[in-house]
């Protein structure tokens, strides 16, 4: 029975994977809603943090999960995490092509420096910062990984297969425009790529086990799990197939033991021993003796300790310090420069502080969005809030019964919305900058503000002889945006949105009924 293990492991990984992928590069919102939750409530990071946010067992997947380990050891790593399938598919992919066949081999495990990791991601975690997890954390890297560059290689293939079809006049596939992005961001993105790349071609599983927290979390519970990986030394000629293919690098044929903290439970090993000498199969639930495990010295442990709080209060430093990257004024005719006081956060966000405190940055979102306005941040939050979404209203504005942000968002950062909620929710209000408006520095009628607006936050009044000009009324704004992005003065626009650090409920607008005049009877 053992054998159907790896490939049973094989068909589920691949319909996570594939599934997964699909949910990051659906730019056409094909996917109902629930399937996002059926793939991503197993996710361990945003399930604990959506657990926390909503208190509700709905979003318990992580408990499912610590079972599963307790269970089984790591096999979260190696048929949900989508980050971890993708590098067994790396992997793969290079022992094929490499001329030299690959070999794994044991390797001592880096303690000092996967716990030294654990330690940098759990200590900010406890002042409300979840930077170094989001940059870490592999579902939200494999989140950027596919919305980033994957869902515009999408995109780019559907509109080169639209305008081949167009010649032989077959109309099934519409292209779509790449939406603006922030290209600091997307080159973060591709050094993750690359250096994951690099890691599992070479090395396997070294990310997983050394610089991935939830991969050490998961790790040290695996050491106590019922069902372990064993060695029979007593059939076991030390070939050393099962190591060779060992992604982990964690068994050591010299001892003729296996380090369950790192095992991934991929199952190669059982598959290429050829005498049946290591099995998956009951382990009391204890510490072995035989592991070696390289445990932490006195001094190592006090190094660990006084370093790790000495980069964490570096980085909370940093990140209080840091503010928002104004826009500076230049040369022209609107010249008087846009002094926003916040960003805007995704509508049900609530606030900046719970999203901060609750965006992982995996750009489901961001993908999700479907007029763009979610783009990744740099400094628009803070350094804390380091490539988590905010509303850029260059890119575009947000659809006034669209709450798809809401419904896709795997840790509660963002709260679904009702659609009558979201077209009451104030996520920042709109300001006026008159001497900014083509109205006032060219003299030409314009109003392309008033005409976008859904709540008719801005009309236009009478200005000079036949000629309007925009007055906001900011009670019943909703912050959509979609006056800034359509605002053509330049380089500074006339109307933007100043976001709420804290979201309020806008008032609805007055609807006046259309009043009818009764007609004379026709006088012939």
């Amino acid at each position: 029975m053992t054998r159907f293990l790896k490939p049973f492991r094989v068909i589920v990984s691949l319909m996570f994977l594939l599934s997964i992928t699909f949910v990051f590069i659906d730019f056409r919102q094909i996917l109902p809603s629930y399937w996002y939750d059926a793939f991503t409530c197993l996710q361990f990071v945003p399930s604990i943090l959506k657990f926390i946010g909503f208190a509700g067992i709905a979003s318990c997947g992580f408990l499912i999960v610590l079972v599963i380990t307790q269970l089984y050891g790591r096999v979260y790593c190696s048929t949900i995490c989508p980050l971890g399938i993708l590098q067994d598919i790396i992997s793969f992919i290079f022992r094929k092509l490499s001329s030299k066949k690959i070999r794994f081999k044991y390797a001592k495990p880096r303690n000092i420096l996967r716990y030294t990791l654990l330690g940098l991601t759990v200590f900010p975690l406890l002042f409300g910062s979840l930077t170094v997890l989001s940059l870490l954390e592999p579902y939200s890297n494999f989140g950027r990984f596919f919305s980033d560059l994957g869902r515009p290689v999408y995109i780019l293939v559907n509109n080169l297969l639209s305008e081949l079809l167009v010649h032989i006049k077959v109309y099934a596939i519409a292209p779509n425009d790449i939406v603006h992005f922030d290209w600091i961001a997307v080159i973060f993105t591709i050094v993750m790529i690359i250096a994951v790349v690099r890691l599992s071609s070479s090395f396997g599983r070294l990310y997983c086990n050394t610089i991935c927290p939830v991969g050490t979390f998961l790790g040290f519970l695996s050491k106590f799990s019922v069902f372990q990986i064993k060695m029979d030394p007593n059939t076991c000629n030390q070939c050393a197939k099962c190591a060779f293919v060992c992604k982990s690098q964690c068994i050591n044929i010299k001892e003729q033991t296996v380090d369950n903290s790192r095992c991934v439970g991929c199952f190669n090993c059982i598959q290429s021993c050829d005498n049946g000498s290591i099995k998956f199969k009951f382990s009391y639930i204890t510490v072995k003796k035989d592991v070696k495990t390289a445990p932490m010295t006195d001094e190592s442990k006090r190094k660990f300790i006084v370093n790790s709080l000495l980069l964490t209060s570096a980085f909370i430093g940093l990140s209080k310090g840091v503010k928002a990257i104004e826009p500076s004024g230049k040369k022209g005719k609107a010249l008087i420069p846009v002094k926003k006081t916040s960003c805007s956060s995704p509508p049900g966000s609530k606030s900046i502080e719970h999203f901060n405190k609750n965006c992982t940055a995996c750009h489901l979102c961001v993908s999700a969005c479907p007029n763009g306005v979610l783009q990744p941040s740099l400094f628009d939050y803070g350094l804390a809030g380091f490539l988590q979404p905010y509303m850029d209203y260059k890119s575009g504005f947000c659809n006034f019964d669209c709450t798809k942000c809401g419904e896709v968002c795997p840790t509660g950062a963002i709260i679904p919305l009702a659609k009558e909620q979201k077209k009451t929710c104030q996520v920042g209000i709109v300001k006026f900058i008159e001497k900014n408006c083509i109205v006032y520095t060219n003299e030409t009628s314009c109003g392309s503000c008033s005409e976008h607006c859904p709540t008719q936050a801005v009309k236009m009044v009478p200005y000079k002889g036949k000629l309007t000009i925009p007055q906001v009324k900011e009670d019943i704004c909703v912050g959509c945006g979609a006056c800034e992005h359509v605002c053509p003065a330049i380089p500074n626009k006339a109307i933007y949105v100043d976001g709420n650090v804290v979201q309020k409920v806008a008032k609805k607008p007055e609807i006046k009924k259309l009043e009818v005049k009764k007609l004379d009877d026709f006088p012939f």
